[in-house]
């Protein structure tokens, strides 16, 4: 076993480079100081989850034959270690002993043992999430003094620039530094300290600090920073009576708190986040009040726990075993749930404890028994701050959402981690309510709204998600109305039926409802009687979906809409418009759709995406093709990772998403994605889409006349399809069909096809109409269509087409009843007679109906004569 080991009282530099060392080298174990700073704590109570540090508590039991020590030079001693021990260190520090056997050293003097990490992260190309980027920017500020001690280097900065362009948070690193005070600031900071007041304003919580200090003469703008740091409030505001004046300075970590209004009241400046103000000729104490009068109208809520909720949360009861636990953590891929005794939560089941507890053999005792104890709750109108500062303090990753004393949600560590990459931004309602308006005919409108109104008498919310509101923003018709619901949709389907009409059909395993609707319910809406335009409305119960194994299809549990909209595809399609009356028009974009939907970018929501469903990179082909997007490259790289899962899926669902792609406006874009991905090969190897497929595909959309061919709307398709398949040879067709499952009829067809490639050298070499009949009179329309588009001869072509609009239509004059009539006995002779007659025509060997009956009558001679001839020879 390989460990990653670092010093006691870690700072962030140390932290850091166990991150660093752990991306060189992922097959070892990085493992966590049992003492580290009080910052460097915090940070990891929220967002250690997404990292790949081990507490030693967890160290499997192994023996240790290898140790990388970073940001030290001193072995920390763990059980397993051997004599034989080897220990490469890795500092920024010049090696200060001699090194025992099996020891080795390499550094150099600089600014953080981070730069060393990243430099040869850097080289290699490895990839960076913004966590780690944004922990290992807050390694090199520490040790740097964000870049401004004298031992920087420009190889911190260097690296420091480089994590910047890697997505690392700024204001996150801003959020975690520690500076130290002067003996003199120190003095001031601990008056402020114990006089410092919290206030509970909108859910925010503000500290105002007041002290008089005469004689202090340095600027009081980092006691103001310390505070903040030592205390998390929303926002603090420090007022230090001076000589003859009274200094203000106001720190905000949140945009819903705008300090520069508060010193703009006093006559001072700044921006939203930082500012100050030099207030004279009042009292300190008269200034307090006023600053609390104010502030009732300065701070304004911003983005709630109700917004980042997920909503119908599952809880655990005191009854239930470990072995439950663990289940329903393995359906759902929950990290853990509350347990709840008689409406009140009394504790939190992790996911970390059931590991422990199954390592420990107690799978079947009590969750109470593993559980973490304790009580700690927000509501949905508390700040994302407040949650915040309860994560850090309680170490709960998921805090359970209580209103009027009962849990309606929960609240997890990756809420937060989701605002990184979706910054709050003001709901919008205005906007997308004015949308609806624009994009929805008043019929429609009036129908959304009375859906509203019974959705919200019954306590659901309903949404708009997903296509509907990509479309809306990116001003598209909408075409259909699909609504996911927050409660229970075939109830709210059968609810609105029984008030208003129509009829409901429902699946219910699936909990999604048609709602039918009939010219009596749009006279109830509308006092229209029928509105031809929308004929019924869909209704899905919000749902999460998990996935027994890789490409398996997903079982369905009814969830919240956050949980709901995970589980689809890309972020475009996250997107959720509330649709309830005290919300209407609210844009919901957990996971950054907007930003991607306005960057054209294609992105799957996380990294097992394409594993759960390998249909899903077909159909990101298809939406790039469609909307002029482009995958991200690490959607790109999932794919490729992810492609050998295809052979896994079933036939009929590739088949089904082929038959999408040939449904497009433009079909040749999306198959050469396909091909250009790597994954038209992986559905089967013979297949490409090269500059003559497309050029094929081309013929079809441009060229084809679904009417000349007898094609039914629904054919189309399969000449796509066909002309994919044309160029391989029988073997491959045979293998094509049982792999893509291809219906026994469509199967027949492409064998025809390739029978009939057969046959075009004899096709071109027909010189009369009636031996092109001949030839083709055997194959159905679809293969003749599929043949004309696919060859590139224009004699081939032309020959077909005419066969197609003139040839096969043309038949004999006499039918079956004129030769009864003339005496003659049906039989195979009726089918030869009546071909040559057609013959006849074709050739414009016969052009009237009495050279037609002269030919009979000479085709029935030469008939007896044969008869004759044949008797004779007997």
């Amino acid at each position: 076993m390989k460990v990653i080991l670092t010093h006691e009282n870690a700072d962030f530099d140390a932290i850091a480079s166990l991150l660093g060392a752990s991306k060189l080298f992922p097959a070892a174990t990085p493992i966590l100081p049992r003492r580290i700073n009080r910052n460097g704590r915090a940070f990891l109570a929220l967002y250690g989850a997404e990292l790949p540090f081990v507490q030693p508590d967890d160290i499997p039991r192994s023996k240790i034959r290898h140790a990388v020590l970073v940001d030290t030079q001193s072995l920390t001693t763990l059980k397993g270690m051997g004599r034989d021990l080897q220990v490469d260190i890795i500092d920024h520090h010049e090696l200060n002993r001699k090194l025992p056997p099996n020891w080795t050293y390499s550094g150099e003097p600089i600014g953080a043992a981070t730069t060393l990490l990243i430099e040869e992260i850097s080289a290699r190309s490895l990839n960076l999430s913004s966590i780690e980027a944004t922990l290992l920017l807050l390694g090199i500020y520490e040790d740097t003094g964000s870049l401004s001690y004298i031992g920087t280097t420009a190889r911190d900065v260097r690296a420091a620039a480089w994590l910047i362009e890697q997505g690392a948070r700024l204001t996150v690193v801003n959020e975690f530094l520690h500076h130290p005070l002067a003996p003199e600031q120190r003095e001031l900071y601990e008056q402020l300290l114990e006089q410092s007041e919290t206030h509970e304003i909108e859910g925010h919580n503000i500290i105002v600090a007041c002290t008089e200090a005469p004689e202090f003469e340095e600027e009081i703008s980092t006691l103001a920073h310390k505070l903040r740091e030592l205390l998390e409030p929303s926002a603090l505001l420090v007022l230090v009576a001076l000589n003859g004046r009274i200094q203000l300075v106001a720190r905000s970590t949140t945009d819903d708190i705008d300090v520069s209004a508060v010193a703009a009241h006093f006559d001072g400046g700044g921006h939203k986040r930082a500012a100050a103000a030099l207030i004279r000729d009042r009292s300190l104490q008269e200034v307090r009040e006023e600053l609390l009068r104010l502030l009732l109208e300065v701070v304004h809520p911003g983005v709630t726990v109700a917004q980042v909720m997920s909503r119908g949360v599952q809880v655990l009861s005191p009854e239930n075993t470990i072995a439950d636990a663990a289940e329903r953590m393995r359906r759902t891929g929950h990290e853990g749930y509350p347990v709840v005794a008689e409406g009140h939560v009394i504790g939190l089941l992790t996911r970390r404890a059931v590991d422990r507890a199954l390592q420990f053999k107690m799978a079947d005792v009590s969750v109470t028994q593993v559980m973490e104890a304790g009580s700690i709750t927000v509501s949905g109108h508390d700040s994302v701050e407040r949650l915040q500062r309860l994560m850090i303090e309680s170490g709960w990753g998921q805090v359970p959402v209580v209103e009027d004393d009962h849990i309606v949600g929960v609240a997890t560590r990756t809420d937060l981690i989701t605002l990184w990459g979706t910054p709050p931004t003001p709901p919008r309602r205005r906007e997308i309510a004015a949308l609806l308006e624009q994009f929805l005919s008043s019929p429609v409108l009036a129908l959304v709204h009375r859906i509203s109104q019974t959705a919200h008498e019954m306590g659901y919310v309903p949404y708009f998600v997903g296509g509907l509101v990509r479309d809306l923003l990116l001003g598209n018709p909408i075409v259909d109305v699909d609504m996911v619901i927050e409660g229970d949709g075939i109830t709210l389907a059968r609810r609105l039926a029984a008030d208003l009409g129509g009829r409901v059909r429902t699946h219910k395993r699936f909990g999604t409802a048609k709602w039918l609707l009939s010219k009596h319910v749009w006279q109830q809406v509308t006092n229209h009687t029928s509105h031809d335009a929308l004929p019924s409305v869909d209704f899905v119960t919000a749902r999460t979906e998990f996935y027994t194994y890789p490409t398996a299809l997903p079982q369905v549990e009814r969830s919240s809409i956050k949980q709901d909209l995970h589980r689809r595809d890309f972020t475009i399609n996250t997107l959720a418009i509330r649709l309830d009356p005290d919300h209407w028009g609210e844009l919901v974009d957990f996971y950054g759709g907007e930003a991607d939907l306005q960057n054209n970018v294609i992105r799957v929501l996380h990294s097992l995406s394409f594993v759960d469903d390998p249909t899903r990179m077909l159909r990101a082909a298809r939406l790039e093709s469609r909307m002029g997007f482009h995958l991200d490259p690490r959607s790109e790289e999932l794919i490729a990772d992810a492609l050998p899962l295809l052979k896994r899926v079933s036939g009929d669902r590739i088949r089904h998403e082929l038959e999408q792609i040939f449904r497009e406006a433009e079909p040749e874009r999306a198959t050469a994605r396909l091909d250009e991905l790597g994954i038209l090969a992986h559905v089967y190897p013979g297949l490409r889409c090269d500059r003559w497929l497309q050029t094929r595909y081309r013929v079809i959309r441009k060229e084809l006349k679904p009417e000349t061919w007898n094609l039914k709307p629904n054919q189309v398709t399969f000449i796509y399809l066909a002309v994919l398949t044309y160029r391989l040879n029988d073997e491959e067709l045979e293998e094509l069909i049982t792999r893509l499952m291809i219906p026994r009829d469509d199967a027949q067809v492409l064998r025809l096809v390739h029978s009939l490639k057969k046959d075009l050298p004899r096709l071109e070499k027909a010189r009369l109409p009636s031996t092109t009949y001949r030839l083709l009179q055997p194959y159905p329309g679809r293969a003749v269509a599929v043949t004309w588009v696919a060859t590139d001869r224009k004699q081939q072509r032309e020959r077909l087409l005419r066969y197609q609009t003139e040839w096969r239509l043309v038949e004999a004059k006499l039918t079956g009843d004129d030769l009864k009539a003339m005496g003659l006995k049906p039989g195979p002779v009726f089918g030869w007679l009546l071909d040559e007659l057609r013959a006849a025509w074709l050739d414009s060997k016969v052009k009237t109906r009495e050279e037609e009956k002269a030919l009979l009558v000479r085709l029935l001679a030469a008939n007896k004569k044969k008869e004759q001839s044949r008797k004779a020879g007997r």
